[in-house]
């Protein structure tokens, strides 16, 4: 475990996020046991303009207008930091040297912001954590004054989104060459990284599954009609991470079951055959403490993955939420599901669902296999993931340490 250190923890998700953020779980375990200082995203000019009402907007412009402090205790040992500084966008320039230059000269920038809070915090040779930042975090480990060891922390395939594919294909693997290690949420992430540095591992991914550990409750009212086999999922109805065609199929070759879908749609959800299909029931999105109710309610869990360079690679925490209620869950065989299969049932197309389902309604009850599901999810805790992660950083550095010792 990580102890007794100073931290810089900078990349893309502010502390101010309206969604949950791995980069802040991390920081506040690390906090547990160091002094943190969280840098929140700098303002670019463009974000600047177009995103000037937004709430997180309005904070940074107040902090670089000296209105507000930049520098605010959020907790113990735990700071965060709004940079009084603009950086450019320049994520369309098309020229690599010309896009290098001006990232140099934002790295610059940022980094000067940085270096005067740990100076007034007097850090002492902190440790740097960049989660997920290959463009602002691309030079900070060499800007930052003191830092001699990085860890970068990769969650997302990102350099196959457009955005970030650009410059980010050459930027990532230079920068993880550049680290003392790289930690990854999932083991595809991990062997991705390790192409680049040796360095590079699966910590896991944490959960606060805390929400979850509620009584049974009865069946919400908007399901509460329904006869027959009830399979389902809660969370963001997404196309780009879930297989619309893959349902569809299911829906149609199973019309005794019902399939519930909880949560907010995308438009391509919005427009899909699904909405024609009588036993298929869109609840549309329900408040976070209503959705335990909906889970228990399920015969079945379901996480209909699409399989894509963005997904393929990602942690299913949503497999953690069901299992965590002791549910049978039927999930899109990746790599990262690998871990969970003494506990899943796990398929790759509309056939293997249609018979893991009906192995899994079949199911006889057996309160010592929800009890081992439940074990196995609640294991997943951001205390664990980041302790793992400071086994691996102490196993990567001893030898440096060994060796400077022996001179």
């Amino acid at each position: 475990m990580i102890r007794n250190r100073d931290i810089i923890v900078t990349g893309l998700q502010p502390w101010d996020i309206e969604i949950g953020s791995n980069c802040r779980n991390i920081a506040m375990e690390l906090s547990r046991h160091n002094r943190v200082l969280y840098v929140n995203r700098a303002l670019d000019r463009i974000s600047a303009l177009r995103q000037r009402q937004d709430a997180k907007t309005q904070t940074r412009l107040n902090s670089l207008k000296g209105i507000t402090n930049d520098l605010q205790q959020v907790a113990d040992n735990l700071w965060t930091l709004d940079p009084r500084t603009m950086l450019e966008s320049i994520n369309w320039m098309p020229v690599a040297s010309i896009f290098d230059r001006l990232n140099l000269i934002n790295n610059k920038r940022l980094a000067k912001q940085i270096n005067q809070a740990v100076q007034r915090l007097e850090f002492n040779t902190p440790l740097l954590f960049i989660d997920n930042d290959f463009f602002r975090g691309y030079y900070l480990p060499e800007l930052l004054k003191g830092v001699s060891q990085t860890i970068y922390y990769i969650r997302d395939n990102l350099t196959c989104l457009p955005y970030f594919k650009k410059h980010g294909q050459r930027l990532e693997p230079q920068l993880m060459q550049r680290v003392s290690m790289v930690a990854a949420n999932s083991a595809w992430l991990a062997n991705y990284a390790a192409k680049h540095n040796p360095s590079s591992f699966d910590i896991g991914q944490g959960c606060d599954l805390s929400w979850l550990r509620v009584p049974p409750a009865a069946r919400p009212m908007d399901i509460a009609q329904l006869e027959g086999p009830v399979i389902g999922y809660v969370g963001a109805l997404l196309s780009a991470r879930l297989d619309i065609a893959l349902l569809e199929e299911i829906a149609t070759r199973k019309p005794e079951w019902n399939f519930v879908l909880v949560g907010p749609e995308d438009d391509n959800f919005k427009n899909s055959r699904l909405h024609q299909l009588p036993n298929v029931l869109f609840t549309g999105n329900k408040p976070f403490d209503a959705l335990p109710a909906y889970i228990n309610s399920f015969d079945v869990c379901i996480n209909p993955q699409s399989i894509n360079p963005m997904t393929i690679g990602n942690y299913p925490r949503k497999i953690d939420e069901y299992l965590a209620l002791g549910k049978p869950v039927v999930a899109t065989a990746t790599a990262a599901m690998e871990m969970f299969a003494p506990y899943v049932y796990l398929c790759g197309d509309a056939a293997g669902y249609i018979h893991r389902i009906a192995t899994a309604l079949q199911e006889p009850l057996d309160r010592d296999r929800e009890e081992r599901r439940k074990a196995f999810a609640l294991s997943h805790t951001w205390e664990n993931s980041v302790a793992e992660m400071g086994r691996q950083f102490e196993n990567v550095i001893q030898p440096k340490k060994a060796t400077y010792a022996g001179k």
